[in-house]
């Protein structure tokens, strides 16, 4: 007897992984919100890894829905457990009833629409260098980065997990990032993760190193998403609007 998961390559594996990363953000959310959100990072470094081996090892075609099924537990489900989790806090019934009521909805209209959006986008735009609505790893990383940051008051948090549900399921176009980008981005999510290893290894490390990553990168997420749309477009690309006037 021979198993199916034979018939996938090693950037196949890579995106399992990630997934299963996903998973442990889920839990990690119960207990830690720091931790869930650090390992969501790992797993949108993960999503970025396998595209890069499967430019250099080859993909298979399993390989889109296996990308998009694992971004629904990272970057869909894992998220929104972690909102959930800041919201519920300690003590739910501090909270109130009517924000939890809305944290709860919101992050269950965020898996919604990031399930719509990686459906969408696995059946009309994996072959294209653009997505339309913002992407689920940005969002994710948005949310990650800025729970990391210190940002962690339950209302901001809800209203922009409700945000992000929005215009994942817009009309808004992003370009896809450039290779130097997409590096610098994964080099400061990739420092966000190891820096409680790092101070846990040695105390020369600056206590507040941590924390400047973690602004770092919702500067430049945050950066991307706001004004991506818009002034990101090059390399041969050209924004839709200036598609439809050369038509």
């Amino acid at each position: 007897m021979s198993l199916r998961v034979g018939r996938l390559g090693l950037a196949d594996a890579v995106t399992v992984a990630n997934a299963a990363v996903g998973f442990l953000a889920v839990v990690a959310a119960t207990v830690d919100a720091a931790l869930a959100a650090r390992l969501i990072l790992l797993a949108a470094i993960a999503d970025g890894l396998d595209g890069v081996v499967a430019r250099h090892q080859g993909s298979t075609p399993a390989g889109p829905f296996l990308d998009s099924l694992a971004d629904v537990a990272s970057f869909g489900v894992a998220p929104a457990a972690l909102v959930a989790a800041v919201v519920l806090g300690d003590d739910p019934a501090a909270a109130g009833p009517l924000l939890v009521a809305g944290g709860l909805g919101a992050a269950a209209l965020f898996v919604a629409m990031a399930v719509a959006r990686l459906g969408l986008y696995t059946a009309y735009d994996s072959g294209s260098r653009e997505t339309v609505g913002v992407p689920t790893t940005l969002a994710a990383t948005v949310l990650a980065a800025a729970v990391l940051a210190g940002y962690t008051a339950a209302v901001p948090l809800v209203v922009a997990t409700a945000a992000f549900a929005v215009l994942m399921g817009s009309t808004v176009t992003y370009p896809d990032l450039h290779a130097q980008d997409a590096l610098v981005m994964g080099f400061v999510q990739a420092a966000v993760v190891v820096t409680p290893v790092a101070h846990a290894v040695t105390a020369a490390l600056p206590p507040w190193i941590g924390e400047g990553f973690a602004f770092a990168l919702l500067f430049l997420s945050g950066g991307y998403l706001l004004l991506g749309p818009r002034f990101y477009w090059g390399d041969g690309i050209r924004p839709p609007e200036e598609d439809v006037d050369r038509a």
